[in-house]
């Protein structure tokens, strides 16, 4: 018996039936993978913009002596939490304490002796007011003589003397009269705590101190202690930064885009973040609030040069600011130049371009020096109270 060789043979149909099953089935799950990327990218995916390229930063403040000195104490250290107003670095207080001493005790002696212009107002004018009375008396009397020198009850000589005493009385009028002007001219128009002698001195004693309270450093802002240089006995210089302070409750996120992603980006749309500190399964919500002026290329030390032969195009990034929620950076908080993930919701078109954002506040404020200049105030006017006998306020104070 023989077989045909074109017949099939029906082993080998089971076998074609689950090749094609298969290919079927991977073809229709390719199909459902692209319908379902499709989807997912139509209604999702395009509307995400995301990159790697991203740093947290914050605020750097330099702490500086505003006068120099010589160190005779640190009281805070690199990573040490240091709130506002308290004491970093003390320097020796000696020299500056002798001039203060010396600008209160001219400031003193210049309250005393301006009282004692006012006073001579008093003085003066009365002077004017005898020397006035002197020549009224002496004019009546020459009225009166004049009539008896034809009788001879009076003599031509005591005529004579009495006309000379009149021109003296003149002269000792007009004389005090002027001693009276220049008096006026030192103290018209002001106050013994307004006048301009005791305010050059009070100027002079604030700056004294200004200069004694500034031996202690105190901290601007509340943060944590980094790269502090400052030794004991090192001899610093007004405005040479010694340490610095991170406030770690302000940080943000420089998002470094690519030029192609920054059409659809916003001002106050919202971001989502993850640090690689903590891992993936810890996020961060913040909102884009910024774009930076230029490429760092732009900014760096040996800028690009493209308008050259060779030149090459390379896809730029423009650094994005991202403002971080203060309640999640005290939960899990963050270090100045850690490395994030970000992705950006683009659904809202609606906000400004992000290169047309503009601030409507500071960007950082401080009132510790406040405090300084009030308490000087608060000096001049005990000063001057005490030597002027009443009480006075000048300056802020009061």
């Amino acid at each position: 018996m023989t077989t045909d060789n074109n017949t099939p043979n029906p082993n080998t149909l089971p076998q074609e039936d689950t090749r094609k099953r298969r290919l079927l089935l991977l073809g229709t799950a390719c199909v459902i993978a692209a319908v379902a990327y499709g989807a997912y990218w139509a209604l999702v995916a395009r509307y995400k913009v995301d990159t790697d390229n991203a740093y947290v930063q914050g605020n750097v403040v330099q702490v500086t002596p505003q006068v120099g000195g010589t160190v005779i104490a640190i009281d805070a250290d690199d990573t040490d939490a240091v709130k506002v107003g308290q004491m970093l670095v003390r320097l020796d207080p000696v020299d500056a304490r002798v001039a203060l001493d010396q600008a209160e005790a001219q400031l003193a002696q210049t309250v005393r002796e301006v009282r004692a212009i006012f006073i001579n107002d008093t003085a003066l004018a009365a002077t004017v007011n005898v020397r006035q009375a002197d020549l009224e008396r002496l004019n009546a009397d020459l009225g009166r003589r004049q009539g008896l020198v034809d009788g001879g009850a009076v003599s031509v000589e005591e005529l004579q003397h009495l006309q000379t005493a009149i021109t003296n009385a003149k002269s000792a009028l007009t004389e005090a009269k002027e001693q009276l002007a220049r008096n006026t001219a030192l103290t018209e128009g002001a106050t013994v705590e307004t006048h301009p002698r005791v305010l050059a001195a009070a100027g002079k004693y604030r700056e004294a101190w200004l200069a004694f309270k500034r031996a202690g450093i105190a901290a601007p802002v509340a943060g944590t202690v980094a790269r502090r240089s400052v030794q004991v006995g090192q001899r610093v210089a007004s405005g040479v930064p010694i340490m610095a302070i991170v406030p770690l409750d302000q940080l943000w996120v420089d998002a470094n885009f690519k030029e192609s992603q920054l059409e659809s980006l916003r001002v106050g749309q919202p971001v989502t973040l993850t640090a690689d500190v903590y891992g993936h399964h810890t996020e961060y919500k913040g909102k884009v609030v910024g774009l930076g002026a230029g490429t760092g290329a732009a900014f760096s030390l040996l800028p690009a040069q493209n308008a050259t032969g060779n030149w090459i195009k390379v896809v730029q990034r423009v650094p994005v600011r991202i403002a971080l929620d203060a309640q999640e950076l005290t939960a899990h908080p963050l270090r100045v130049g850690l490395s994030m993930e970000v992705t950006v919701d683009v659904h809202d078109q609606s906000g400004q371009p992000v290169a047309e954002a503009s601030r409507s506040g500071p960007v950082a404020s401080t009132d510790v020096f406040d405090d300084l200049t009030k308490a000087a105030d608060e000096k001049v006017n005990a000063i001057v109270s005490a030597n002027l006998g009443r009480k006075v306020s000048l300056g802020h104070a009061g």
